[in-house]
């Protein structure tokens, strides 16, 4: 039965990260062009730039949303967080790690005009703490918390968007969305930290605690101090873009992949 379970979610994963290949090579050309047809005429590298952004922004809204659902409505994941039922968790975080394994093949192929190497180190944190989740159904209210920090992705990638169609800084559409990007960003991935943790804290030296094993321990404390020291920095590089477009200071630069210099457009 664990075999057959473990095959189903590598299966899920696959299938992520080829519907992911699906939807940059076909699905956000079309629905880009349809959107607008200034896609048509961006420079080859900016259209790679662009179709990443329309997935990622895709997978932000299924797992943020699904992570929504688990978290009002998954009572024996919210009962017991390290040992909870991981169904529903499972399947979330193995779409995410197809999008994730995705991700680092177009980032290494591309690695010229969007390589980023905090990037790579949120990706390759992900995944290490998502194994444990995926191999042994641990920690599964842990694991889904984190993905809450999803909802903020199209924001981020929405500034890049309007950059990329030579909107002005001072328009109401880029102003709006810079002012509730740094409020949604700092929600999901800064003021949940507190809770999160203690949380955490809560669990050290519970019975369920001690049956993790040291490596799933460190792996999971590991994880997360080093993704939130990352959406620190970003949360500092986001709020000083965002003060500078409410005072109209200077002129809007190039934005790496999370609304800055290495700002990024994921995901925990």
């Amino acid at each position: 039965l664990l075999v057959s379970v473990f095959l189903w979610d590598l299966a899920v994963m696959g299938g992520s990260f080829v519907g992911f290949q699906l939807l940059f090579f076909l699905g956000s050309p079309l629905l880009s062009a349809f959107i607008t047809p200034s896609y048509r005429r961006l420079a080859p590298g900016k259209l790679t730039e662009w179709n990443s952004r329309m997935v990622s922004t895709i997978h932000a809204f299924v797992v943020g949303l699904f992570c929504l659902y688990i978290l009002w409505f998954d009572d024996a994941v919210n009962a017991d967080p390290v040992w909870g039922d991981p169904t529903l968790v499972k399947l979330n975080v193995a779409i995410t790690c197809g999008y994730l394994l995705y991700d680092l093949a177009l980032l290494a192929c591309n690695w010229s005009t969007m390589g980023d190497g905090f990037f790579v180190c949120h990706h390759v944190a992900a995944l290490y703490a998502y194994s444990y989740v995926l191999t042994r159904g641990l920690l599964p209210y842990f694991a889904n918390f984190r993905l809450i920090s999803e909802l903020s992705t199209p924001f981020v990638n929405q500034r890049w968007f309007f950059e990329a169609l030579s909107f002005p800084r001072s328009h109401h559409l880029v102003v709006a969305n810079g002012v509730a990007m740094a409020v949604v960003f700092f929600l999901v991935r800064i003021a949940v930290i507190p809770t999160y943790y203690a949380r955490v804290i809560a669990t050290f030296g519970t019975p369920a605690f001690y049956r993790l094993g040291l490596g799933a321990q460190v792996a999971w404390i590991l994880s997360c101090v080093c993704l939130d020291i990352l959406n620190a920095i970003w949360m500092y590089k986001i709020a000083r873009g965002c003060y500078r477009v409410l005072t109209g200071a200077g002129q809007m630069g190039k934005y790496g992949r999370h609304g800055s210099a290495h700002a990024n457009n994921h995901r925990n």
